[in-house]
């Protein structure tokens, strides 16, 4: 492209921009950590918060068999693994009512009045079943066009169902979406999904992503869309 030609709306490039909620939107995952050790310790488990890195992006039964597969051991029933999510859960959501606000990750607020407008259409895709209850207590339940979420989807991400049907509600096109996620999971997902990604964090845990920032502070969306997202100025 001539740099001296306008460059074309960032609308014409990128149909949607799906967020991942913890890590991306707000930091839970200190509280996942420790409901997480709670549960495992109550059960004869240890969790440390390098083996917590393996759970992020994960749903909570998923999460549990990778606690199990971390220690080598084999799954007990259905019953008790189920009980052993159930109150993880019940300890993470009490934990939750202490987010506000002031716990909206730096960057978040500036991009989406961004994409605002510039009439880009936004979602947040987690596979958390919190998703909603989340939101509200940081007061974006209303920011987004759309939230798919652990009720709407069948598989976690790596698997890419939750980015796929976010476009497919948004009426996004795949190649023309982009995934902001922090988890290897989410990235490999997005991937999965033919979607361009960004992570957010250490390059060297996420450097499989087209770009890597350590906050969305130093995110420049328009310099991103011109590199990274295909088929660009062909519509």
């Amino acid at each position: 492209m001539d740099i001296n030609m306008p460059k074309p709306p960032l609308a014409t490039l990128l149909d949607a921009v799906l967020f991942d909620l913890d890590g991306v939107i707000v930091d839970t995952a200190h509280l996942h950590f420790l409901a997480w050790r709670h549960v495992a310790e109550k059960n004869g488990l240890t969790l440390s918060k390098a083996q917590n890195e393996s759970l992020k992006g994960l749903s909570r039964m998923d999460s549990l068999k990778m606690i199990y597969t971390l220690h080598g051991l084999p799954l007990p029933d259905a019953s008790t693994l189920e009980a052993m999510a159930t109150e993880k859960n019940h300890w993470y959501v009490d934990a939750l009512k202490t987010l506000s606000a002031k716990d909206i990750l730096p960057g978040v607020l500036n991009l989406l009045e961004t994409l605002r407008t510039h009439h880009i259409k936004t979602a947040v895709a987690s596979s958390s079943k919190n998703a909603k209850t989340i939101l509200a207590h940081i007061g974006l339940q209303d920011a987004f066009d759309t939230i798919v979420d652990g009720w709407s989807i069948e598989k976690s991400k790596p698997d890419p169902e939750v980015f796929l049907k976010a476009a497919e509600r948004l009426h996004a096109r795949p190649e023309h979406t982009l995934v902001i996620e922090d988890a290897l999971s989410g990235i490999q997902a997005a991937r999965a999904a033919g979607m361009c990604v960004l992570g957010v964090g250490s390059h060297e845990q996420l450097g499989v992503a087209d770009a890597v920032v350590l906050s969305l502070n130093a995110f420049h969306l328009e310099d991103f869309v011109q590199r990274f997202c295909p088929n660009k100025g062909e519509r």
